[in-house]
């Protein structure tokens, strides 16, 4: 189990000087003038581990939150203006929560008491259910409701993966790759990253109807997260602020906005919701 612990946090944060880092939600406005980043505030504000965040719908956000001391499913729903525990407080930790396609439950990592880690899907009453039997996943996302793209642990290495729940079946296509992945909007394609011989973290284009891989362009050095900002816009944090790549113009990655460095400091992973209006971004609070 301690093997197994070590892998999940090293990928997730300890490894990159995160201590104790929280959820902050903000909106994405658009006018002549440009693109802004508003209203940031701290949506978890919690001592412990907040981190992982994803949205299920423009409302639904997920994360892996605190709960005494263990990591469990929250969601936040605009609507409803609350915080709520999602699915139960099992014993172990849950991470990497994710509305499914259908939006039928949520998918998660269960890392248990015992040192099991699978992918499990919970229901609205909180039963769970494996989705991949046999393969210690780390990290994923759908590109449908039958296909999940991700990372699986075998020998210390996170090795990519499609697996196709139709056919019960999962395809290993690259050893040694990165954390983050990410269906991209109007694509037929997932990104993920990996290592390249600099020791920096490169953004590839899997396409998924050939299972071919197709390089996008490296992160900026020491960042291992991004997100997809619309179709053809990668954004990535550092510090306080915020840097963009356009994959049409091809230049090098430009600050796209400067966020309250007395709010927020170290951003790491960051999710944007279905319509680009909102983004959620993990940090250390100040």
């Amino acid at each position: 189990m301690n093997r197994i612990l070590y892998l999940l946090t090293l990928c997730g944060s300890l490894a990159f000087g995160q201590t104790n880092p929280d959820v902050f939600i903000a909106s994405i406005d658009m006018d002549e003038e440009g693109t802004t980043i508003n209203g940031l505030q701290n949506l978890s504000n919690d001592p412990g581990y907040d981190n992982q965040p994803s949205f299920g719908t423009d409302n639904l956000l997920l994360y892996a939150g605190n709960n005494n001391g263990q990591t469990d499913i929250f969601q936040m729903h605009s609507r409803m203006g609350r915080k709520m525990l999602a699915g139960g407080s099992l014993a172990g930790g849950e991470y990497s929560p994710q509305l499914m396609p259908d939006e039928s439950g949520i998918a998660a990592v269960r890392l248990d008491t015992t040192g099991l880690q699978r992918l499990y899907r919970y229901e609205r009453s909180g039963k769970s259910t494996v989705l991949i039997p046999d393969l210690m996943v780390a990290y994923f996302t759908f590109y449908d409701a039958n296909q999940i793209v991700g990372c699986y642990i075998e020998d210390e290495t996170l090795n990519l993966f499609v697996h196709k729940l139709d056919e019960a079946k999962t395809y290993t296509l690259l050893k040694d790759v990165g954390r983050s992945f990410h269906k991209v909007p109007g694509q037929n394609s997932v990104s993920y990253t990996a290592t390249n011989e600099q020791g920096q973290q490169d953004v590839y284009l899997l396409d998924m109807d050939s299972l071919e891989s197709f390089f996008v362009t490296q992160l900026p050095i020491g960042v291992n997260d991004y997100a997809w900002l619309n179709d053809s816009q990668l954004i990535v944090g550092s510090n306080s602020s915020l840097f963009v790549y356009d994959t049409f113009d091809k230049k090098d990655w430009e600050k796209f906005a400067d966020l309250d460095a007395n709010v927020i400091t170290d951003i790491s992973r960051l999710a944007v919701s279905p319509s680009g209006t909102r983004i959620a971004l993990v940090g250390i609070p100040k």
